[in-house]
This record gives structure tokens, C-alpha cells and sequence, in this order.
């Protein structure tokens, strides 16, 4: 093993020892549970990789037979918060990255991945696309600007004081107060063209797909996010037909919609955005109401509807499942919580968590349904790192920070990552997170993409767990057999799909199976999330554990008790002693109720594991406060499936 006091820049494959790992050709589970009424569960089926690919039966292009992971949100050096922060890696850096290369990073450390990427795309702001190159290189025209002369000065400084002008262009950016200089779109034209080039340049179809996008950074109200990334199915030769929309052009969702409905019409080309970090938006990602406050209508939904098919649920900005204030009952609710305000941490406005989070929000689209005749909120579930350095680094041990003044270092722990007037995150509270898979016929940007658009995705906070999910009405054990994927799609829906009304009050049944990330730690259970649409029109959420490790039984309260816990404090190591290599089964719902709208999906938890903070302190030697986390469960959530009466 080698030693965790080697200087960061030797990290390109993890370090701690997982002691006792056991191999995936071993037992499919080690829980001697049996589940309830409304769960069939197996043990020990097979081997764990036949029956999440399923090689027999049809063809390989009758449905998707391989999950592919990528990162939809990336930020290089080309766009101005990260170049003032002192990041200098180029699109090619970040593409060259992913692929596995060891590069050097924006501080001069070492860097690659264990396990490269299999498609990837970069997400440059588009507000002040280019303009950071400029203000570096000291352009007169910049440099007439007092602000822009200053910020040009402190960027080479590094340390607080890049970090400081970072924070002062992001309020500034906020509240509107950018010098015109910086909202000249002539700036754009020459960096979206290399970020066409860097994409093109890096797809290479069936082995590492590249996506061209950027990312729409609306911060409404002095710091409300609204962010979207826009991604492209096509190639140059249309994405280039288009520059970026910006803010500087407007901050209404709806104008961005209308932007991209004019981009297909224009070139016959396709495009969708993911909205990310409603847990800032103080109350407005899902408000249910249009951006200038006139009540919603039914094209407003159809356009949502149509354009964005994914939430982004867990990034480096901590996650948007849920809130404990949310969901009391949740016990895991409580996890990478950035809940103080919004971008620049403006406090929250009474009663705003409930438009921020993706759960709740679910519940309010069956809702909205009824009242429009449309679901504005049918999204499926999205992970991206919003790394800001070029480096997508979701692995605990490998991790990068968001910045380049968060890079590996014995104080990153205690640096200011975001600052406000009122308040700051400091750099412990980032999370090293996340990853998205999809189940796609190939790895190609068509193929990843239509995957993205019809929502038969999975996020998870970075490690590579396999997850398949179906629902149907007629699933029994004897389906998970070799031909479980087989008989998923012919006998029902993946992630992401529809259940329209069976006969009588026939309650749906879901085929659920999860293995664990062969690199990583075992799983402690498997849940399915419900929510539903009672008569009286409101909304309600139930957390069902359907397949669990161990001998464990449920209490008086209804609840597992904890899985346990193998994480030294003193060394960073863990052991897969605890927890199962897999956990499949079929789950049917005991509380349905045919007349009402409904939407489930699978969370999946790990064993306890070592933080990014833990390997932090042990391999710097960091004195951390109490309030910093060291140990965590990572998971994995599923794309919904929708009942519809």
C-alpha cells in the first residue's frame, strides 16, 4: 500500500486499502433477511455482471445492454469566474483528463483519473465567454476599465486575492453591475469556436464521447440560481450556427426555451438543458409561477416539459434531493446540505425550500397536472461535478476541489469557497460529487444523448454503481433470472418511463437491482421513494426500504438500524466486512391507490466511507474542526417512473 503522507501530485489511482473487499464472483448478498408482503426478494442469483447486462436473448440493439458514465457539468479556465480564480486548463486539458491522462494541473500538482470517463462534455459560462483571456492577457480595452485593470492584478497574486475578485465578479455578475466591456458578445465568437474545435477533436465514437454545451448562468435577484446547462446533440456544423445565449440577453427560462426551439428549427438539430442547484435559488427553480411573476400556463409547461428532461441532484454545491425540513420522516435527508442562501448568500426568503428540490418538486408537477393538463416537472435525475478547474475528480480520494485555490493542500479545508455579503462557504463544505449513468446502445453522442432526453439515467455522488429499474404490473421473482433485462423492457418500462392505468385496481410491480462500484464499498440497502397525489389534491411522499445487507430487522419505528460503520479516523481505511456486493428484487407497491397519480424511484446507500475531508487530514496532517465531516454514506438515485391514471 502506499503511504497516504505522498504529496498529492503521485495521486492517480486510490490509495487507502480496502481491506476484505469481496470479490463480485462471490455471494450476491449477505443479508439473511426476508423481506415483507409487499417485497420478493432472491439471494444469490447468478453472476453480478450477466444480470445487469444480460447478454442472451435479442440482439444487442433491441435495448440498451451497457451503463456508460460521464460528467455533465464542467468548467475550464475559459470561463471568467474560474479564470479568476487563477484555473488555466483548456477545454482539450479537461477532454485529455477524462480520457485518463496524467496532465498538470492549474497549481502545478499531478493529476489522473483511476478510471477514465466514458463521454464527457465541457460547460463553459456563456456569459463572458472569452473575456477572462482577455483581462489575463491585459487588452487596452479592458485594461480602460479600473475593475478589470484590478482584477487583471490579482489574478496572478493567487491565493485570497484571486479568490476574492472570483467572489466580486460572481456578486457583481448577480446583481447586474458587470462593466460593459465584460457583456460584449464579440469576446464569445472566438471561444465558442475552439470549444467546437476541442469537442470535435476528442469524440471518438464507441470508445469516449464528447458533447458540445455551455452552461446559461442566470443568478436572478442578486444571486438566485437559475443555471441550465445546454447540451447539444449535433455536431459543429450546426451547434455553429449559434452563438451562446447569455444573460446579458435575458434571465427568463422561458426565452431560453424559445431559444432552442428557434435553434431546431433553424438547423433540424436537437438540444436540451438540466437545471442544476435549486438548493440556491432562495425558492425560485420551481416556483409555480413565470419568471416575471404572470401565472403558468399550459405552453410554459409543455416548453419545460420538452426541453428539460433531467435535474441535476448532487454536484460539488452540495445536492437537491431533499431537505430534512422536507422530509422529516427521511433519515437520510440530512446529507451535503448548502442551505444558508443563495449564490452569493443572500438569505432565504420563509418558505422557500419547498420550490428548491427535486423531490418536492416531483410531488408539486402531478399537481400542476391536474390544474394545467401538463407536468411541467418531469425530471429524471442528473450528477455533474461542477468542477471550475478543468478536473472532474468525484472520487473521494482523488479529489480536486472546485476551484484552483481549493486544489489539494493542508488548509483547503478552512479556505473560502464562496463568499456574500452576509456569509461564506468554506472550502469543507464541497462535496465531491458526481456522476451520471446512462443505459445506451453505444457510446456515441447520439446515443448518450437520446439517453439523457428519455431519462433512462442514474446520479450518483461519484462511485460507479450499477443500477437498473423497471416497472411494470406483472413482475414476479422468476424474472430475475439470466433474461431479467429481457423481460424488464418487454414486460414493462426502464428509469424514466410511463405507467399508464392497468385493469381494476392492479398495483404496479418494479424489478430493482443495484451492485456495487467494483472499486468501491459495499451497499447497505436499496429504497424506493414514492410520492403520490391523494384525492383532496395533496401531495404526499413514502420511503420504503426494499432490499438490505445483514441479518438486520426493522424496529418498533419501522426503521433499519444502521448498517454499521468501519471508517479508521486514524488511517482513512475501511473494509467491505459489512454491506452487500448486490441487492435485487422485485418491490410491489402495498399502498396503491389506482385513481391517483404517482412517481417512485430507487435510492440506493453504501457502507459508511472515508470523506474527502478524512483523507485530507490524514495524508496533510490537517487539524480540522469539529463541524467537519469525515465520514459519509454515497449514493445513487434513480430516474423516476410515473404512474398515470
Amino acid at each position: 500500500m502506499t503511504s497516504l503522507k505522498e504529496p498529492i501530485q503521485t495521486q492517480g489511482h486510490a490509495r487507502i486499502k480496502r481491506a476484505q473487499n469481496k470479490p463480485l464472483s462471490g455471494s450476491a448478498n449477505t443479508s439473511k433477511a426476508t423481506a415483507k408482503l409487499s417485497f420478493v426478494g432472491v439471494v444469490a442469483l447468478l453472476a453480478s455482471a450477466a444480470i445487469f447486462a444480460d447478454s442472451s436473448g435479442p440482439r444487442s440493439d433491441e435495448y440498451p445492454t451497457q451503463v456508460w458514465f460521464g460528467d455533465t457539468h464542467v468548467h475550464t479556465g475559459w470561463s471568467a469566474d474560474a479564470g479568476m480564480d487563477g484555473a488555466i486548463l483548456t477545454p482539450a486539458d479537461a477532454y485529455r483528463f477524462a480520457l485518463g491522462e496524467e496532465i498538470t494541473t492549474n497549481s502545478g500538482l499531478k493529476a489522473k483519473l483511476k478510471r477514465p470517463y466514458d463521454w464527457f462534455m465541457v460547460t463553459d459560462h456563456s456569459d463572458g465567454m472569452g473575456v477572462i483571456n482577455e483581462i489575463v492577457a491585459k487588452h487596452p480595452e479592458m485594461m480602460k476599465n479600473p475593475i478589470l485593470k484590478r482584477w487583471s492584478e490579482a489574478i496572478p497574486q493567487g491565493g485570497e486575492a484571486a479568490a476574492d475578485a472570483k467572489s466580486e465578479l460572481i456578486v457583481m455578475q448577480s446583481e447586474g453591475t458587470l462593466p460593459q466591456a465584460v457583456m460584449d458578445p464579440k469576446w464569445m465568437t472566438s471561444a465558442w469556436e475552439k470549444t467546437l474545435e476541442a469537442a470535435e477533436k476528442y469524440d471518438q465514437p464507441g470508445r469516449f464521447t464528447t458533447m458540445i454545451a455551455f452552461e446559461w448562468t442566470v443568478n436572478a435577484n442578486g444571486g438566485d440560481n437559475l443555471h441550465r446547462n445546454v447540451i447539444f446533440r449535433d455536431k459543429a456544423d450546426k451547434a455553429g450556427q449559434v452563438l451562446p445565449l447569455t444573460t446579458f440577453q435575458t434571465q427568463d427560462p422561458y426565452d431560453l426555451w424559445q431559444w432552442m426551439a428557434d435553434y431546431e428549427n433553424k438547423t433540424g438539430g436537437q438540444v436540451l438543458a438540466i437545471p442544476h442547484n435549486g438548493n440556491m435559488s432562495n425558492g425560485r427553480m420551481f416556483e409555480e409561477k413565470q419568471f416575471d411573476g404572470s401565472p403558468l400556463t399550459k405552453e410554459w409547461a409543455q416548453l419545460r416539459a420538452k426541453y428539460e428532461p433531467l435535474y441535476e441532484l448532487s454536484q460539488i454545491k452540495g445536492q437537491s434531493e431533499s431537505h430534512p425540513l422536507l422530509s422529516p420522516d427521511d433519515e437520510f435527508a440530512n446529507w451535503d446540505l448548502w442551505d444558508r442562501g443563495n449564490l452569493i448568500l443572500k438569505p432565504k426568503p420563509e418558505n422557500s425550500f419547498q420550490y428548491e428540490y427535486w423531490r418536492e418538486a416531483l410531488k408539486s408537477g402531478m399537481r400542476l397536472k391536474s390544474e394545467l393538463g401538463v407536468n411541467p416537472f418531469l425530471y429524471g435525475a442528473d450528477g455533474g461535478t461542477d468542477t471550475h478547474t478543468g478536473l472532474s475528480t468525484a472520487d473521494e480520494d482523488n479529489f480536486f476541489g472546485k476551484f484552483k485555490t481549493l486544489e489539494p493542500r493542508k488548509d483547503r479545508w478552512n479556505f473560502p469557497l464562496l463568499s456574500g455579503p452576509t456569509d461564506s462557504y468554506a472550502g469543507w463544505e464541497q462535496a465531491a460529487s458526481g456522476v451520471t449513468g446512462v443505459w445506451a446502445r453505444e457510446n456515441t453522442r447520439t446515443a448518450i444523448w437520446d439517453a439523457l432526453k428519455r431519462k433512462e439515467t442514474y446520479a450518483t455522488t461519484g462511485p460507479r454503481i450499477q443500477l437498473r429499474f423497471f416497472g411494470g404490473f406483472n413482475f414476479v421473482a422468476e424474472d430475475l433470472g439470466n433474461n431479467m433485462i429481457q423481460r424488464g423492457y418487454r414486460k414493462g418500462v426502464p428509469m424514466g418511463g410511463m405507467l399508464s392505468k392497468a385493469s381494476g385496481q392492479q398495483a404496479p410491480t418494479f424489478i430493482v437491482a443495484a451492485m456495487k462500484d467494483p472499486d468501491g464499498a459495499n451497499l447497505d440497502r436499496v429504497q424506493i421513494v414514492k410520492g403520490w397525489l391523494s384525492d383532496d389534491g395533496k401531495t404526499h411522499e413514502k420511503i420504503y426500504d426494499v432490499k438490505w445487507s445483514g441479518d438486520r430487522k426493522r424496529g418498533a419505528n419501522g426503521k433499519l438500524p444502521p448498517v454499521g460503520n468501519t471508517v479508521n479516523l486514524e488511517t482513512a481505511e475501511y473494509t467491505n466486512s459489512i454491506g452487500a456486493t448486490e441487492l435485487i428484487g422485485v418491490f410491489k407497491d402495498p399502498d396503491f391507490e389506482a385513481q391517483q397519480q404517482a412517481f417512485y424511484y430507487v435510492r440506493v446507500l453504501e457502507i459508511p466511507t472515508p470523506r474527502w475531508t478524512l483523507y485530507d487530514k490524514v495524508r496533510f496532517g490537517s487539524a480540522m474542526s469539529d463541524e467537519v465531516p469525515l465520514v459519509h454514506q454515497e449514493r445513487a438515485f434513480s430516474s423516476p417512473i410515473w404512474y398515470t391514471p
